[in-house]
């Protein structure tokens, strides 16, 4: 039989602190807004597959990097209950499987993913000044960078997925039903370790003195 399964598996996200004003100094980064998650870009595996990677906009306003942060705060993509953030990366995994009786055992002979991971990023609305474009296309650019490197740990995690799944087999599971609990339990650990990769690397990423605090501090200081 083919068993699709969607995997639901939550991006890591870092609940930015309110914000009050948009005051150019250095203590202005404890109120940043924070980026989030994913890769870079999709190859092809040895098996044929491929993620799909779309980038989803939203509209923001300003003429000048304090203003166009200060918008990103104002229509940011939400995180849950944490607020809003500069940007995140989600995705969507399913699978095509089937579980095949071999005597009294069972095993997955067929294990395909289909994954399409979405980056949600600010992206101005009308046409900037020249110096401030350039500020600007410095910042979207290590921003994107950024959740392209979660992107790329969601692709290794169903590639992790893939390889222990494809050929695994259950004793005395004629049924098939053993091997869907084993299953279970072998993707919690790897999805685990996968959101954990992403915790530490925002941890730096938004560390003091980290890249995307940086980031925000050339943008809010420049034209």
């Amino acid at each position: 039989m083919n068993d699709a399964l969607k995997a639901s598996i939550a991006p890591v996200r870092v609940a930015p602190k309110h914000c009050s004003g948009m005051r150019v100094r250095a203590k202005f980064i404890s109120c940043m807004l924070a980026a989030v998650f994913a890769s870079l870009p999709a190859a092809a595996l040895a098996e044929g597959w491929q993620a799909v990677e779309e980038v989803r906009p939203y509209a923001i306003s300003g003429m000048s990097g304090a203003a166009l942060y200060e918008s990103i705060g104002e229509h940011g993509p939400k995180a849950g209950v944490a607020g809003r953030v500069i940007a995140h990366t989600t995705f969507k995994l399913t699978w095509t499987r089937k579980y095949e009786p071999q005597g009294s055992a069972c095993v997955i002979t067929t294990n395909k993913p289909k994954l399409i991971i979405t980056y949600t990023l600010p992206k101005p609305s009308a046409a900037l000044p020249a110096a401030v474009k350039t500020s600007w296309d410095g910042f979207i650019s290590g921003v994107a960078a950024h959740e392209r490197v979660h992107g790329e740990t969601i692709k290794e995690m169903v590639r992790e997925i893939e390889t222990t799944s494809i050929g695994l087999t259950t004793a005395d599971d004629p049924d098939c039903k053993k091997i869907r609990v084993e299953l279970t339990r072998r993707l919690g650990e790897i999805s685990a370790r996968q959101r954990q990769r992403g915790r530490d690397f925002d941890k730096v990423e938004m560390g003091d003195g980290g890249n995307i605090q940086q980031l925000i501090l050339k943008l809010v200081n420049g034209p």
